[in-house]
């Protein structure tokens, strides 16, 4: 091999398992994760103690009422993990079991235990390096009967000396080598944790672009609605597959949130009992399709969590959808609320394919699906489920899954703690019904399709509307004419949304302005930004007109 080829990097594994010194690996509560040949020569053991902790492998010998072995191991141990440094112990007495019932053999050991750190320096392991230093022991423990003896016991202890020295340094070789490892290590998880980051990106990315189009799609199918009162068998099919793209595109963003621990919640008290009606009803729709059937079943008295109303009708909706298309045409799937023992307990039951019941955790996970991949599995991410308990469990419930088996259907059973007794029940939601006066309503979207098509909708519940596409557009629009609202996108191609909020409300007249962020980000933190730059409200695309026309009339009502 020339001077200029590389040399292969060498197997760290066989290095450590090929090192003369004995070398325990701990993990910072004392359990056993890895051990070479030199130690379990050593100490007469097997490779079947690593994944126990160290003190039920090596307890303190029963028989010996001096035994201190335990105690100041723990405490070396402990030493070196609250401090991050290397302990050295003294010379310690620590019998070893020898394999007969209760039976240990004397043996002395110096042992050395030292810590590895990550880069915000906290202990992941420890190194545990001990020698056999029995015989060294015992050799001065022997009298001075007999001057040969003398000399023959201190060559062997300056031969054990000059042994322990060099696998000293062979030990400090192999810590080298497992520093360099360790930051190898490092590197490739800050390199793994930037391309996560990355995905997470292009997923948002790519969830907010699918907005723009399916909110055009949405309000050209709305239209179309108004154009034929009478209803057309396209346009129910329009309806189905854009609620369909929607949810998808939901799940999509929602299930990156859910794996990385950023989804948020935005609290208030809400009747479940509204939950359920909401989700059905917008769900009812495609469930007739096929003839198949979706029963209620709500109890009399309300049900008050402590919730986010969005997420929870989210979860409902998963469900929902979940049930649907595992439900063959004709099926009934059957949604059911009570209430026992503190919580509220939220039932989705159907007729159609099941699962084996030991799939049932499966189900849960990213991109699972009860059934396998094929020709004729249902369209779908495979997101919806995991993102379902990932809101659960953010609300302190538990959500499980039943089956009997195949084709027996299948069971999701939710449960979430009630609000605290005597929580006021929240104000029931007003119909939604068209404004009371005919309003000036400018709209700021860069997506043409979309701003012409919301133009026409507004149009035709009566209203004045000016469209244009870009933040100094808009500015120039409210310069001239005053509007009662404004309905403006958050990205623009020039300047953002919330900088045209800001501008307008900075004028003599901008306080009289109705402004209404219109988005395709719809965290709980983008809703923040947007009311702290001025919006009165922020609504996710695609926007449903009945929202808009229900927003419209409680602000203008009177």
């Amino acid at each position: 091999m020339s001077a200029s080829t590389p040399h292969p990097t060498p197997d760290f594994r066989l290095l450590f398992d090929s090192t003369l010194s004995p070398l325990l690996i701990l993990a910072p509560d004392f359990t056993i994760v890895e051990v070479n040949r030199a130690y379990l020569t050593a100490t007469r053991t097997e490779r079947s103690i690593v994944g126990h902790p160290i003190f039920d492998v090596f307890p303190d010998n029963p028989d010996d009422p001096s035994a201190n072995g335990v105690a100041n191991l723990r405490r070396s141990l402990r030493t070196v993990v609250d401090t991050g440094r290397t302990d050295i112990m003294a010379l310690q007495r620590y019998d070893i079991p020898r394999g007969d019932a209760g039976a240990f053999v004397e043996r002395y050991w110096s042992p050395v235990n030292t810590p590895v750190l990550d880069d915000d320096g906290r202990v992941t392991h420890i190194i545990h390096r001990v020698e056999d230093v029995t015989d060294f022991v015992h050799l001065r423990q022997v009298g001075r009967e007999q001057e040969r003896a003398v000399a023959d016991a201190q060559m062997r202890a300056q031969g054990m000396e000059i042994d322990l020295f060099v696998r000293a340094r062979e030990i400090r070789e192999v810590n080298e080598q497992l520093s360099r490892a360790n930051a190898d290590l490092a590197a490739a998880g800050r390199t793994l944790r930037e391309e996560q980051r990355a995905k997470d990106r292009f997923i948002a990315t790519l969830s907010h672009e699918l907005r723009n189009p399916l909110a055009a799609a949405t309000a050209a199918s709305e239209l179309l609605a108004l154009d034929l009162p009478d209803g057309h068998p396209a346009l129910s099919v329009l309806e189905r597959q854009l609620a369909t793209l929607v949810r998808m595109s939901n799940d999509l963003l929602d299930g990156t949130r859910a794996v990385t621990g950023r989804m948020e919640l935005v609290r208030g008290r809400t009747d479940l009992r509204s939950v359920v009606d909401t989700g059905c009803a917008d769900m009812r729709v495609l469930f007739g399709h096929e003839g198949r059937t979706l029963d209620i079943e709500l109890p009399a008295d309300p049900v008050l969590v402590d919730g986010d109303r969005l997420r929870l009708t989210q979860v409902l909706t998963n469900l929902l959808s979940n049930a649907l298309k595992y439900t063959l045409p004709g099926g009934r799937t059957r949604v059911r609320l009570t209430t026992a023992d503190g919580q509220a307990r939220l039932a989705v039951e159907d007729d159609g394919i099941g699962f084996q019941q030991a799939q049932a955790e499966e189900l849960f996970g990213v991109f699972m699906r009860a059934a396998p991949a094929g020709p004729s599995t249902p369209e779908g991410l495979g997101l919806g489920l995991a993102v379902v308990r990932t809101i659960v469990e953010l609300h302190g419930g538990r959500i499980t899954a039943h089956s009997e088996g195949p084709g027996t259907g299948a069971s999701f059973r939710t449960l979430l703690p009630l609000a605290p007794s005597g929580t006021p029940e929240p104000r029931p939601a007003m119909p939604a019904r068209p404004a009371s006066r005919q309003l000036a309503i400018l709209i700021v979207e860069d997506n043409t399709d979309l701003a012409t098509t919301y133009r026409a909708l507004l149009e035709r519940q009566g209203h004045h509307v000016t469209a244009v596409h870009t933040g100094a557009d808009a500015l120039m629009a409210t310069e001239s004419s005053l509007f009662d609202v404004v309905l403006c996108d958050l990205g623009l191609p020039d300047i953002d949304g919330y900088t045209v909020a800001r501008e307008v409300r900075s004028r003599p007249h901008g306080d009289k302005v109705r402004l209404i962020a219109v988005s395709g980000f719809s965290r709980g933190s983008d809703h923040g930004e947007s009311l702290a730059a001025g919006f009165d409200a922020h609504m996710a695309k695609p926007l449903p007109l009945g929202d808009l026309l229900e927003l419209l009339s409680g602000t203008f009502e009177g």
